[in-house]
């Protein structure tokens, strides 16, 4: 197993992220105790439906119409398969990158999801303040349940990038971008495949919308500029908490479609107030608006189609990732999210053309299981597989996977069908 006292430890620049499989093993003997709980993917879904209210749940696992993309979004991985070499010295192997001039613990950072009050009480802090802890990016979620201020104060000294749903009230946006900045947010990730909800099964069935029962509208509570739409709208947040939060997630999944002649405005403005810090759109699935992305200035791009929660029956976000990367690689920063579950996710989207990837649902289901812990154990189990994966893989560093040759892959007519439980 991974020897706590193995000398190249001391010498490799990030922590040995393996010896947690060795803590994990070792915690019967030591304490009497089993791990917190199983990470497999299956396993971790099942437990967090366990733990959530209904509406928790179908809020967390819903996907748009038949959920035929989520499907998509899993098999595209299971048609690349990671080629293994071997007697590689990976005794100092590096876990690092960099994102926009940090430098991070590994390739891997926390995707924006809203609403985190109805997985745990705490909602966001405990998640950002995991993230600080792993040294691993934590993006806020305009929809988030908890005032950006709060989120920075438990998040540290980050990074920490501000996700935007783009309100069409410019006086608004400005002010979520002036507090987003003034709290330490360096990025600005404007996504563009939510101007409202997909069609959901259960979350219609049931009435399921949190912010329609005065539940996750911390954010847009705590602005100024939208106080003054309250006010103006004669709604009181303390005796009128629904109303006032249908107010604001109306402002922000609004039904009215942006289009590119408005993103000269945004990234002017979001210039404007960070300084020039990097701005960049996720949702982008096509070529066409990859080359757009780049021409109208983005920094960067995050290939996602929201992990099949918008479009039903749309391209694997991985199949869109690699003719994507091979267009514009060479001129943005390209990142991916939707689908990932493992370590060998992440190797293959890097494989195929990121730079970077953004986990979801995997620290959805532990903070919705334990909390904190629940975040912090997901996400340390993740980075002890990316570690041994590195390790009986002969992968010395990020960039030696940041290469199509490590993979063989199969035409996009093969389909393996995984058991239900892992998609």
């Amino acid at each position: 197993m991974s020897d706590p006292k193995n000398p190249n430890i001391e010498k490799r620049s990030t922590p040995q992220f393996a010896l947690y499989q060795r803590e994990l093993l070792w915690k019967p003997h030591n304490t009497g105790q089993v791990a917190p709980f199983n990470t497999d993917p299956g396993q971790l879904e099942e437990l967090a439906k366990q733990k959530l209210t209904e509406a928790g749940w179908y809020y967390a696992s819903s996907n748009a119409g038949s959920s035929y993309t989520h499907l998509a979004n899993r098999q595209a991985f299971f048609r690349h398969r990671i080629i293994p070499r071997q007697l590689v010295d990976t005794n100092t192997r590096d876990t690092r990158t960099t994102i926009f001039g940090h430098t991070v613990s590994a390739p891997i950072g926390f995707a924006p999801i809203g609403i985190n009050k109805i997985y745990h009480p705490q909602g966001e802090l405990p998640v950002a303040r995991v993230a600080h802890q792993l040294n691993l990016p934590y993006c806020l979620s305009t929809a988030g349940s908890t005032a950006i201020e709060a989120v920075a104060a438990a998040n540290g000294p980050g990074p920490r990038f501000f996700q935007l749903y783009m309100p069409h009230d410019d006086e608004l946006t400005i002010s979520l971008l002036s507090r987003a900045f003034a709290s330490g947010f360096s990025a600005c990730i404007l996504t563009t495949d939510t101007w409202q909800l997909g069609w959901r099964h259960n979350d219609a069935a049931t009435g399921n919308y949190a912010f329609y029962r005065g539940i996750g509208a911390d954010i847009g509570l705590t602005d100024p500029v939208f106080q003054k739409r309250l006010a103006a709208a004669g709604i009181d947040p303390r005796t009128q908490p629904e109303e006032a939060g249908a107010l604001w997630i109306d402002n922000v999944w609004h039904g009215r479609a942006w289009s590119w002649e408005k993103m000269p405005w945004l990234i002017r403005t979001w210039k404007r107030i960070s300084g020039g810090k990097p701005f960049c759109l996720k949702g982008i699935q096509s070529v066409a608006d990859a080359e757009k992305a780049v021409e109208v200035g983005c920094d960067g791009i995050v290939v996602s189609n929201h992990a099949g929660r918008q479009v039903d029956g749309a391209i694997a976000s991985l199949d869109a990732l690699e003719s994507i990367a091979a267009a514009v690689g060479d001129r943005t920063y390209i990142m991916y999210d939707s689908g990932i579950r493992g370590a060998a996710d992440v190797v293959k989207a890097l494989a195929l053309g990121a730079k970077f990837v953004f986990v979801g649902r995997l620290w959805v289901w532990g903070l919705s299981i334990m909390g904190e812990h629940g975040v912090r154990h997901v996400m340390k189990s993740l980075l002890a597989d990316f570690d041994i994966l590195m390790n009986v893989g002969g992968f010395q560093n990020v960039e030696q996977m940041m290469d199509r040759s490590v993979l063989e892959s199969y035409p996009k007519a093969y389909a393996m069908i995984a058991e239900k439980s892992k998609l």
